[in-house]
């Protein structure tokens, strides 16, 4: 059985990842955390996912709640994930992030901490996003500098980050394939008499709005025709499903950085 801890427990993920864990066979809940100023500190973590009452607190001590779990999965903010992985770290378990945004500087802490921990670090959980990213390889691998690429991204209205976290893993994947530089090739906004589109240019366009939980289009754009490779997420139940998925996994592996291709088996 393995014993999860959720960090980030009272948002939209992490309630439905605490759902997932309370109907499981396999895994429970160690822990629930939220943020030090909370309005749910002190409450039943069960009745805030709506599932009624498991005995498990919402707290905001990581140190604490890491002493009884195997693993942690991470749906937070960026500016959060630097004191998690202190914390994680120091508790030698493995930690699972789901948080999008990340800056460089994030990034690197998240490689630092890799070097001591299992962490599987992922911008998107869900298997339909990360075989969509497969078969962008492929795509781009045949199709090559013939076609025009085009990524657009569609989210709610709530969501904070832009683009997507799965967007620019998916403009990573096509430029490494394609041998193009995101920092001069990305092109995130275009208005006004701009002239012809460069070649080597990859457009990444969003779409906030009402409830959308996640859309992504790339489009291959050649002479006389176009491919279209398109996910949509239906509900979030999707990712949630994938990350504790990823932790389960996760507390079998060493010291490392994995992602989803790792959990999934498709490297």
């Amino acid at each position: 059985m393995t014993r999860i801890a959720v960090i980030g427990a009272v948002g939209r993920m992490g309630r439905y990842i605490m759902n997932i864990i309370e109907s499981s066979d396999t895994c429970t809940l160690a822990g629930a955390i939220d943020a030090p100023n909370s309005p749910f500190l002190g409450l039943d973590s069960g009745e805030v996912a709506g599932f009624g009452r498991n005995g498990i607190i919402i707290t905001d001590d990581i140190s604490l709640v890491m002493e009884e779990a195997d693993v942690a999965i991470d749906f937070t903010v960026a500016d959060a994930v630097p004191v998690t992985l202190a914390h994680v770290v120091k508790s030698g378990k493995g930690l699972v992030i789901g948080t999008t945004g990340l800056n460089p500087a994030q990034k690197a802490l998240v490689g630092e901490a890799a070097t001591k921990i299992p962490i599987v670090y992922a911008p998107n959980m869900s298997t339909g996003v990360n075989v969509t990213w497969k078969l962008l390889e492929v795509a781009a691998g045949i199709l090559g500098n013939d076609v025009d690429v085009e990524i657009v991204e569609a989210h709610h209205n709530k969501k904070k980050d832009a683009p997507s976290g799965t967007a620019m893993k998916m403009a990573e994947v096509l430029a490494r394939v394609l041998d193009r530089d995101l920092t001069t090739d990305a092109v995130y906004h275009r208005e006004g008499m701009i002239g012809e589109r460069t070649k080597n240019e990859i457009g990444i366009q969003t779409i906030r709005g009402g409830d959308i939980v996640g859309e992504h289009t790339v489009y291959f754009c050649g002479h006389g025709e176009r491919i279209e490779i398109t996910h949509r997420a239906h509900t979030r139940e999707t990712f949630a499903s994938g990350a504790v998925k990823a932790a389960q996994w996760l507390t079998r592996q060493p010291a490392g950085q994995y992602d989803m291709f790792d959990v999934l088996g498709m490297r």
